[in-house]
């Protein structure tokens, strides 16, 4: 942690201001595995809140959440948890994945691209859910979500940049600290809204 903080620290001023004001931002872990990215796809677009409320319901109903009481819920039974038909399809499409090829365990040996196009061709999950996944669960050095609403606002604020090309190009020199940066940011945009980090 020491070393990358260092690194941005000497990049940009940015993060030498961000932490001498805030100090180490805190840095999410979650567990590896199944459980984890059925929580991601639930936590799409909805507060982490709402999304851990539905979960609980989920883990009532099922008694354990794994690949195979997921794939033989009910689609009823999991919209009385408070599941989306949409989501639903996400989170069989997962269940199938892993019952047929998709080899969890083995993601933590691969590269951050090479678990990206894995895990991308399974329906419901984009980039955002692999980018939190490979920061969270695989500690991934290198990672810049810009589909995260709160790390292109923090952006956009800082360093008054605003599409998407700009903020690639100047990620460019955070690396190969790109998470780092992201937790310093989020960081950021967390205190100054007076909210606490949640995982």
């Amino acid at each position: 942690m020491e070393q990358a903080i260092a690194f941005l620290r000497a990049q940009d001023e940015v993060f030498e201001k961000l932490h001498l004001q805030y100090g180490n931002p805190f840095i999410p872990s979650r567990p590896q595995g199944f459980v984890t990215l059925c929580k991601l796809i639930l936590e799409q677009q909805v507060s982490i809140d709402s999304a851990k409320a539905c979960f609980i319901k989920i883990e009532n109903k099922l008694g354990q959440v794994t690949s195979k009481t997921i794939a033989n819920c009910a689609d009823e039974d999991l919209k009385s948890c408070g599941v989306s038909r949409q989501k639903i399809s996400y989170l069989k499409a997962l269940s199938k994945a892993v019952s047929e090829d998709l080899d969890l365990e083995s993601l933590a040996t691969q590269s951050a691209d090479e678990v990206r196009n894995q895990l991308i061709k399974i329906k419901g999950i984009g980039h955002w859910t692999i980018d939190v996944y490979l920061m969270f669960s695989l500690q991934s050095p290198d990672i810049i979500p810009l589909g995260d609403i709160a790390v292109v606002n923090t952006i956009k604020e800082l360093f008054g940049i605003h599409t998407k090309e700009e903020m690639e190009t100047l990620s460019e020199k955070w690396k190969p600290h790109r998470t780092m940066a992201t937790f310093m940011l989020w960081h950021h945009y967390l205190e100054k809204r007076n909210r606490k980090p949640m995982v």
